[in-house]
């Protein structure tokens, strides 16, 4: 049963892995056409992606490899074997946990670490994609917001290095006063850590909105500062691409929220296992893909769940203890009982059934 469980396993994992792929390739173009990465790092975005979702996609390969191995003993009248020889359905408890606890390990350490060290990786590529110079952003011939984005500029870049260009527009807003600036030659320039860009034999034009004054400037050497909104970002890093020991060190509600989607990662994986148990008995003449619907559903109940605990957590609605307690230690419930009734072929029907009064 168990090198069956591995095959489908695997099986489930590759067929999963190769839509999310296909869907991440879609979104990571997407991306690197608004200019948020590098399209040169775009392969490299989708595989720490696909790491960062590695918790999920395990999780979900080993809930339906299950599903799809003990439904089949059911279609195989497997099941009756089992059940004849004196051995009810908690006993494939054993020998299901003996096959996952290596991916339930695996999902453990995706979700704690593999998660923000990819998420921290992606941003890092963003960031240092943003940082660079906006000369070397642009094509020749085309307009392009700045990155704090307060104004557009054209260039018309004919030089072989990348920090420099000629024929150089530049219209920017600053408050109510609206400011093109043109000029021959143009280059950066790193001053104190700060980034500007460096104007020559040029003029400003620029008009008040409100009065309609207008001022006249030519110049020989003009520095423009170029705001790095990367800086804020970097000083102020996402909740996700923390490390989990920095989120248990500083427990802030968000990052409470966030500690509680990771634990509960692998808490949910666990009681899948034991709900696919529950959910794999199938009667052998209804349709296959009924009790496969079934579970997907389970899937996206508990996962959204999940995301609910955690935003839950986050606003200080309920404590992280309270939450795990709640949401996971009660589906656990649900699942041994769940497993118990179908064990002894209890139905809500004939629960009822024995609860009314004799006549």
């Amino acid at each position: 049963m168990r090198k069956e469980l591995s095959q489908s396993f695997v099986t489930t994992l590759v067929v999963l892995l190769t839509v999310v792929m296909s869907n991440m390739l879609i979104q990571t173009l997407g991306q690197a056409s608004r200019g948020s990465i590098n399209p040169s790092d775009v392969i490299l975005v989708m595989g720490l992606t696909a790491l960062g979702y590695s918790a999920t996609l395990l999780t979900l390969s080993l809930f339906l490899a299950i599903i799809s191995t003990l439904s089949r003993m059911y279609s195989d009248s497997e099941m009756v074997i089992w059940f004849t020889s004196g051995r009810g359905l908690s006993s494939f408890g054993v020998p299901v946990l003996r096959f996952a606890w290596p991916v339930l390990l695996c999902i453990f350490f995706a979700a704690l670490v593999v998660w923000p060290w990819s998420n921290k990786q992606i941003q890092d590529l963003k960031l240092k994609f943003e940082s660079r110079n906006d000369i070397e952003r642009v094509a020749p011939g085309k307009f392009l917001e700045f990155s704090g984005g307060t104004g557009v500029f054209f260039i018309d870049k004919d030089s072989a290095s990348n920090v420099s260009g000629t024929n150089v527009f530049v219209s920017r807003s600053d408050g109510d006063w609206n400011v093109v600036t043109s000029a021959k030659q143009g280059h950066v320039e790193h001053i104190k850590d700060e980034r500007y860009l460096t104007l020559e034999h040029g003029q400003q034009v620029s008009t008040n909105a409100k009065t309609n004054e207008t001022r006249l400037t030519t110049f020989e050497r003009y520095e423009l500062l170029i705001n790095d909104s990367a800086v804020a970002a970097a000083l102020n890093p996402p909740n996700y691409t923390v490390s989990t020991l920095e989120l248990i060190g500083q427990p802030t509600p968000p990052r409470a929220g966030e500690l509680s989607w990771r634990i509960g990662q692998g808490l949910c994986a666990l009681n899948l296992v034991l709900l696919a148990i529950a959910l794999s008995t199938v009667n052998p003449r209804a349709a296959r893909s009924y009790h496969l619907a079934k579970a997907i559903l389970v899937f996206i109940i508990y996962y959204n769940m999940i995301n609910f605990g955690q935003r839950w957590v986050s606003d200080g609605r309920i404590s992280l203890p309270l939450m795990l307690l709640y949401l996971h230690g009660t589906t656990l419930l649900i699942a041994a009982a769940w497993i118990q009734s179908q064990q002894s072929n209890m139905s809500l029907r004939l629960w009822l059934s024995r609860l009314r009064p004799a006549a």
